[in-house]
């Protein structure tokens, strides 16, 4: 029976009295984390020395601060809009300000990318683990209290409980804990109204749960992240990527501005096929060495499946626009025979004649048979079995389908109808903007049947059932990003040289190395070709690097906003072409100089001609007169800013990145200081961030290089 309660410190009583004051406890990762309820438990043992609370979690979200300055005053009213009433984790604030006590630790396994780069505790105490792993991990260190967000509905049969954004983990752990019960443990649940009720995998026995909170108090807004904006470059990599994609393939993509970018390139792809086409061959300087590899560019016509760690905003984007649509069944006769064309989705003669030959339809119906049947719609929702025979509707017939007229009754029965309980889309958390969380808890009956919350272990890897994922995930193009690539073709995404962690693991390996055991699959690792400004400028294509999260014999598929690069099964040579031909134009001699130097490129090899020309300025002459248009949109997917919001925060980076280059700085301040606007179109700028009347020689300089970017940037007109 679940314990109800109405406050968070009974459930934290509960929980010491059961397990006692040891408490190891593991939160999922993101949105899933039930924060009043951690905060409980973090204050508890705030207070008493005695008990022993070791967190163990990930991607712990935080409101974003407000920064300094110009950029503080244009941020606060923004954060209070979009985080206001979004509770607050405190072990982050203690871990922030270093006063965590010795008797609390937290330990995470994927950081928020670069929000932890100088945090000496965080950076002791993170736990390296492919995602996959995790379950297993916390189990070994002994977790003792599960706790997590939840959503829930009552109905007719009582309570129902959904997972809702994080079975991920969550299934794996409770599932081998109950099998083994090593020790005395507790799963609690923490209730939000705001959180979509989802159903399929993450639909969970309500006894599931030892404990179960709930409260107005308690019922504050989902924290939600805001759309990111995307950069051109990163849509010039986009369109090369999305070129990989296969019709009647498998997607999965990551959050963020590259993911954002993959999906609007391929509504672009589905919708304006021919302005798609003009905008890839305009970047297109060389083309793949495996023809195979880049798909015809034509729009969708069987659809794609997505099997995916994170179900983003964009892959819902691409479900509302047709584009993911092709469903997958967990019955692997059925899904070759799709995957072949023998048979379509619509029950017939071919479909029912397969059904019965291949043993889809078992020769004897029990009652696990025939739940089994239901479920595909094989047979009707109201079939019983009683006594010894099936009852479809008013015949009843034996429970032996080689038997005439059991077959007859069946054929009669379904015929005509479609196949049920295909998916088009398994996914292992989610997380993203507010207008994604509310378009899930609206989704209809037929919505839900699409989308199947579950764990990883199905969603990144293969191990489950390595025929019938092959067979799902046919022509499987997994789209992620890394930061350096080397040029033999290692991958850097998680950290740094000197250990320093970005962000996490997390699902990369899993994804590459299921691209390399599926057949037909690729990994697509996105790397933008440089990073930095002005004298900062530097490539992320080097020679070597002292740390890799993706080993160099499990390259694969690199993609720059200059091309793309397949690196699968070439030779170390070839490999290093390959790169230097996608790697910025201002690298390249010294990119080709080291790999001579070392010995791995032929001394007299050069650089075909045209890849000489890959340039900021190339991109922006391709793709300029579209960027920011309906084409290629800032945020392609909407923003909760003002328009004058983001012409604030564009420029106000722009002003920033100059103060990195000198000689830059000065001659546009120059430019700035000669240059006239218009006042009144400037005003409602300036007011928004207090800078009409500057207070400094300092704030003056700004303010002038503030109206300069705002016009270049087409923000005001020139009076």
């Amino acid at each position: 029976m679940t314990r109800r309660f109405d406050r968070v410190e009974d459930c934290v009583d509960f929980a010491i009295e059961v397990v006692g004051k040891r408490l190891v406890l593991g939160a999922p990762l993101g949105l899933g984390k039930p924060t009043q309820l951690m905060n409980a438990f973090f204050q508890r043992a705030l207070a008493d020395p005695s008990i022993d609370l070791h967190i163990y979690t990930a991607l712990s979200l935080e409101p974003p601060s407000p920064g300094e300055d110009l950029q503080a005053r244009l941020a606060r009213p923004i954060l209070e809009r979009l985080f206001g009433g979004v509770a607050r984790l405190d072990y982050m604030d203690a871990l922030r300000r270093g006063t965590l006590p010795d008797n609390i630790r937290v330990s995470e396994f994927y950081f928020k990318a670069g929000s932890m780069k100088g945090n000496a505790q965080a950076q002791r105490n993170y736990i390296s683990s492919n995602y996959t792993h995790i379950a297993r991990d916390m189990v070994a260190a002994g977790v003792n209290v599960l706790v997590q967000l939840v959503a829930t509905r009552d109905c007719e049969a009582g309570l129902q409980v959904s997972l809702s954004c994080n079975p991920d983990v969550a299934l794996e752990i409770v599932h081998t804990l109950a099998a083994t019960n090593p020790y005395p443990w507790v799963t609690l649940g923490q209730a939000n109204s705001e959180l979509p009720f989802m159903e399929g995998d993450a639909l969970i026995d309500s006894e599931a749960l030892h404990g179960l909170v709930s409260h107005p108090s308690i019922d504050t807004p989902l924290f939600a992240v805001p759309n990111s904006s995307v950069p051109l470059r990163d849509y010039a990599t986009a369109l090369h990527a999305s070129s990989l994609v296969r019709d009647g393939g498998t997607l999965q993509i990551g959050i963020g501005a590259l993911g954002d970018a993959v999906a609007q390139a391929l509504i672009l792809r589905q919708h304006h096929n021919v302005d798609y086409r003009n905008l890839l061959d305009a970047i297109t300087c060389i083309r793949a060495p495996n023809p195979g590899l880049v798909d015809n560019g034509k729009p969708f016509d069987s659809g794609l499946y997505v099997s995916t760690e994170m179900f983003v905003n964009g892959m819902l984007h691409l479900i509302e626009q047709g584009i993911v649509k092709r469903r997958v069944y967990d019955n692997l006769s059925l899904q070759r025979a799709l995957n072949a064309g023998a048979i379509s989705e619509q029950i017939d003669d071919r479909l029912l004649d397969l059904a019965f030959s291949e043993q889809v339809i078992p020769r004897y119906i029990d009652s696990a048979a025939l739940a089994a049947l239901k479920a595909l719609g094989l047979l009707p929702p109201q079939a019983r079995i009683e006594e010894d025979s099936l009852c479809i509707g008013d015949t009843r017939c034996p429970l032996d389908t080689s038997c005439p007229e059991t077959r007859s009754a069946i054929v009669q029965a379904v015929r005509g109808n479609s196949l049920q309980g295909g998916r088009i889309l398994h996914g292992g958390f989610f997380l993203g903007p507010r207008d994604f969380y509310r378009k899930l808890a609206a989704l209809d009956a037929q919505g839900q049947a699409d989308i199947c919350m579950t764990g990883v272990q199905r969603t990144n890897q293969l191990l489950l059932d390595y025929p019938l994922y092959c067979a799902q995930r046919q022509h499987a193009r997994f789209i992620n990003t890394g930061m350096i690539v080397t040029l033999t073709g290692a991958v850097a995404s998680d950290a740094l040289e000197n250990g320093t962690v970005i962000s996490g693991v997390g699902g990369q390996y899993n994804f590459v190395a299921m691209a390399h055991d599926l057949p037909g699959a690729r990994s697509v690792l996105c790397v933008r070709a440089t990073r930095g400004e002005g004298k900062g400028l530097q490539s992320n294509i080097v020679p070597s690097y002292g740390h890799i999260t993706i080993p160099k014999h499990l390259r694969d598929v690199i993609v720059t906003e200059y091309g793309i690069a397949d690196l699968r099964g070439q030779s170390d040579s070839e490999i290093i072409k390959r790169l230097v031909a996608v790697a910025d134009s201002r690298f390249q001699d010294e990119l080709v100089g080291a790999a001579r130097a070392s010995g791995k490129l032929e001394a007299e090899w050069e650089l075909p001609a045209s890849a000489r020309h890959n340039t900021p300025e190339r991109l922006q002459r391709a793709l300029g007169g579209v960027y920011a248009s309906a084409t290629l949109p800032v945020f392609p997917f909407g923003t909760d800013l003002t328009q004058e919001e983001v012409a604030l925060a564009d420029s106000l980076r722009q002003v920033k990145e100059l103060a990195e280059d000198p000689g830059e700085f000065v001659y546009t301040m120059l430019r700035a200081l000669v240059h006239r606007v218009d006042e009144h179109k400037a005003e409602p700028f300036l007011k928004r961030i207090g800078l009409q009347h500057p207070n400094s020689r300092r704030e003056f300089i700004i303010q002038q290089l503030l109206l300069l970017e705002l016009e270049e940037n087409g923000y005001l007109k020139a009076s």
